[in-house]
């Protein structure tokens, strides 16, 4: 039988790349494995040979040890791959389909899938409505920063690339569709982005330079970006963006009036989540700043979007109240602006045939927004320490060495 191997959690700040076992079309006890789920038949499911494979900033908290993942996860929801087996009841897949696959795992039956809110899905995950591959408390489903993987529920889920062999030319920006593009897009979307206004976007990591790009995209006047490391800033200049940086500056409302003249946005983005940080010289933790942050400094009426991670446990939390995810949020500050406060995951199945087209038509350059940077699959354990250094790169990982150089 053909082997496996794929990325592994083992412990706060180490991964692995271990065998993981070939994939079948039924869901197997494992590392988080929800028990309800064990057992479970993927008739409605295809073994794919995964092309790309990211890792995402959602991925680095559990590997610095803020989650509850247990030992032994393997890691992994950015997923695009080729269709080499089907299940018996896949109908409109087919073997040697290339496919984007989206990270929130969806059943396409439920209430929530039928008013596409892909990302709430009421059968996937015992628990709580919502799943993803790879992921704490999500139902178990295995990882795909892998060589192969299944993919349950394909006939509804997968995002099926037009031509083969454009795809594989344009694959570093399709290998976006399965999160980081959808959910900045998401984000830009829910905080009101419209052409003419201007966008605060928290956040240079991968989701927040997204988010930006999907700003310029939607016809944003100004995006700004404030983050910590310069060299992620630098990032953002280069597809035209204005930055702050906020180990330098304290008082971002005074920065922006510098910009635009008024020390206010339209509208801003959340692009960080729970491991936010003060601002200025030797700041620490403090995960309530941005979202304070950005109420203080956006428009009476302005909306916010959210897509950055927050938790509901969190081992490394900085205070008993933090590990539960309760935060210290001035909520009367936003109530008194009447802002619109937007969270969740992203429903990418609302977005990435769309974002799919932006990018085959040339619309949208969201690899080099985000400085994509090929690795091997041996090559990921020391690309996870790279980002968590803080490193301005979206790492893409290529198992099978199929991405032209």
């Amino acid at each position: 039988m053909t082997t496996n191997r794929g990325v592994v959690y083992v412990s706060a700040g180490k991964v692995k790349v271990r065998d993981i076992g070939y994939p079948e079309l039924v869901l197997r006890d494992g590392p988080g494995v929800n028990p309800l789920n064990v057992g479970r038949k993927c008739e409605h499911g295809v073994i794919l040979k995964v092309i790309t494979t990211n890792i995402c900033g959602s991925d680095q908290h559990m590997v610095r040890g803020r989650t509850t993942a247990p030992s032994g996860l393997v890691l992994g929801h950015e997923i695009t791959g080729e269709v080499i087996e089907t299940g018996r009841d896949v109908e409109f897949i087919q073997k040697g389909d290339i496919v984007s696959v989206p990270f929130n795992i969806a059943c396409g039956r439920c209430r929530n899938c039928k008013r596409q809110d892909t990302h709430i899905c009421e059968n996937v995950n015992p628990d709580r409505p919502g799943s993803a591959y790879g992921y704490v408390d999500m139902g178990g489903w295995v990882g795909g920063q892998s060589e192969y993987v299944m993919v349950p529920y394909a006939d509804f889920q997968l995002l099926k690339f037009p031509d083969k062999e454009q795809a594989m030319e344009k694959i570093l920006d399709l290998t976006m569709l399965s999160d980081i593009f959808p959910t900045g897009y998401h984000g830009a979307v829910n905080a009101g982005v419209r052409p003419g206004v201007t966008v605060y976007v928290a956040g240079a990591g991968p989701v927040g330079l997204a988010a930006a790009h999907s700003a310029q995209l939607l016809g944003a006047s100004v995006v700004i970006v404030g983050d910590l490391i310069e060299e992620r800033l630098a990032q953002a200049r280069s597809f035209g963006c204005e930055t702050i940086n906020l180990r330098e500056h304290i008082n971002i409302g005074e920065q922006i009036e510098q910009i635009l003249g008024v020390p206010e946005v339209d509208c801003a983005i959340d692009a960080v989540g729970f491991e936010a940080s003060g601002h200025g010289e030797g700041a620490v933790e403090a995960p309530a700043t941005v979202l304070n942050t950005v109420m203080n400094i956006t428009r009476a009426g302005g909306r916010l979007g959210i897509p950055g991670l927050y938790v509901t446990g969190d081992p490394g939390g900085i205070d008993e109240e933090a590990k539960e995810g309760t935060l210290k949020i001035r909520f009367g500050l936003g109530w008194a602006k009447a802002h619109t406060f937007v969270t969740g995951q992203t429903p990418v199945m609302k977005y990435h045939r769309d974002l799919m087209m932006a990018i085959l038509s040339e619309k949208a350059q969201i690899a080099k927004a985000v400085n994509a940077t090929v690795i091997s699959l041996d090559e990921a354990p020391a690309g996870y320490q790279e980002f968590d250094g803080g490193a301005s790169k979206k790492f893409v990982i290529d198992p099978h060495r199929l991405v032209k150089s």
